[in-house]
């Protein structure tokens, strides 16, 4: 396998990965800029999350209609002018559009650029190719922070959507003149627009219910709402799913055991892992008095230890299967978060960089691991379908887990009593998501010692 095509896909992910984590080092100062405050800034990230929730399910017929790499190519388009958009906002209103904007383009770059590898990989290269998918993106969360920071304090935070604009240029220059052209599909499915619309409804519905419940910039209740209507109008698409022919998510995939536990148990796993980015950045500010800067320096170390895991994996599973280091990975990444809510304003800052750091390598072991886990049994021409629907169920349960992160906390804060925050509670919503986490390491468990072999032997069915 060429190594080319997984580096040249993940520009993609390194624009989206880069400019998440340098928005959140910027929000005071765009909400300044902008009029406003920075909880109603929060508006921003949730428009940019109800973007993909609502346009990753039509990823997969984009691209068997009009070619994978023709809407890889505009997304990164539409991802481009949405940062300019965003650099160019006066007003809260604009900025919320502009993010939304910029969601829908994301909504194309991830999804379109892992299936491209899925359809272009043979099986038993697949983790090695997911592996250098993701290197790239796992930059931008390292050189995000600092670097936002550098440019919001020495130039102005316009620069750091900007700087989107080089980026994604070179990434259409390299996805055209460098990889092969994938033509569309002489019979695509035909679109489900019943579907899309009450899919679209719904994830966009919950996931903006989850956010405001979570980070509330409009009242909780508003956020309560939101997502009881999205799960309803869920419950509706399942009923039109399965009684049709050719629905927009196919959900009788779940049929097949391995795609069945890889999503189920990644459901436990992320919304656990959901609520640290959320839990962890508080506690380090509220209850151990750290600034900001200070915080989010100490967080990052663990993308240093996901970095290096990606050199790692291939031969990890290749050696020991999946069912083990993924019953590893989530065991461990749950003892990480357990480890969190037993720090202290004494622990020694060594001790807890390091663990970040181990914790950091295991948990890209799972997310490296599981993301070509979810195709073992999946053919060929199901691939589409595997990859939207793990792809849009992940963001949302990445949703669910901040709101149960802040659910539990809101709620053991109220049952104590009056006061601010104290660690005590962040130590008891610290126990609560490992638990869930948790329940993911139960389920690779049970699974068969020969699971995803076909991904380790050249062989292996698909190609």
């Amino acid at each position: 396998m060429s190594r080319a095509m997984p580096l040249i896909l993940a520009t993609a992910l390194f624009m989206e990965n880069m400019d998440s984590t340098v928005i959140a080092t910027s929000l005071a100062a765009i909400a300044a800029d902008i009029g406003t405050d920075p909880i109603s800034l929060k508006l921003a990230l949730t428009a940019y999350l109800v973007a993909l929730a609502i346009f990753i399910p039509i990823s997969s017929w984009m691209s068997d209609r009009f070619g994978a790499l023709n809407v890889f190519r505009v997304a990164m388009v539409v991802f481009m002018v949405g940062s300019v958009a965003c650099a160019l906002s006066s007003t809260l209103a604009q900025f919320v559009g502009a993010r939304f904007l910029q969601g829908m383009g994301g909504a194309m770059m991830g999804p379109v650029a892992r299936l491209v590898l899925v359809r272009a990989t043979p099986r038993h290269q697949l983790v090695d190719a997911m592996a250098w998918l993701t290197i790239p993106a796992l930059i931008g969360p390292i050189v995000g922070p600092p670097f936002g920071g550098f440019l919001t304090t020495f130039f102005s935070w316009h620069w750091i959507f900007i700087i989107n604009v080089p980026i994604g240029i070179l990434g259409i220059i390299l996805v055209s003149f460098v990889l092969p052209n994938t033509p569309e599909r002489n019979e695509p499915r035909r679109i489900d627009r019943t579907g899309f619309v009450l899919a679209g409804s719904a994830f966009a519905l919950f996931a903006f219910g989850c956010s405001v419940m979570s980070l509330p910039a409009l009242p909780p209740v508003v956020g309560a709402v939101a997502a009881s209507v999205g799960i309803a109008l869920g419950a509706l698409y399942v009923r039109h799913a399965l009684h049709t022919e050719y629905p927009l998510l196919d959900l009788r995939l779940l049929r097949l055991p391995v795609f069945r536990i890889s999503v189920v148990a990644g459901t436990f796993f992320r919304l656990g892992q959901g609520a640290v980015p959320f839990l962890f950045p508080l506690m380090l500010q509220l209850s151990f008095g750290m600034t900001p800067f200070e915080s989010g320096m100490i967080t990052f170390i663990g993308a240093v230890g996901a970095l290096i895991a990606k050199f790692m994996c291939n031969w990890l599973f290749a050696r020991f299967g999946f069912k083990y280091p993924l019953v590893l990975a989530t065991g461990i990444s749950c003892l990480g978060i357990l480890a969190m809510g037993l720090y202290t304003p004494a622990t020694p800052l060594p001790l807890m960089l390091s663990v970040l750091c181990f914790v950091g390598f295991w948990q890209s072991v799972f997310w490296t691991g599981s993301n070509a886990f979810v195709f073992a049994d999946v053919e060929d021409k199901d691939a589409g379908q595997a990859n939207v629907i793990s792809q849009v169920w992940g963001q949302l349960m990445f949703a669910m887990g901040v709101a149960l992160g802040g659910g539990t906390l809101e709620l053991v804060h109220r049952l104590r009593g009056e006061g601010p925050l104290q660690l005590a509670d962040f130590q008891t919503a610290f126990l609560v998501v490992t638990g869930v986490a948790a329940i993911a390491t139960v389920l690779f468990l049970r699974l068969p010692n020969n699971a995803g072999h076909q991904l380790t032997q050249r062989d292996g069915g698909g190609h």
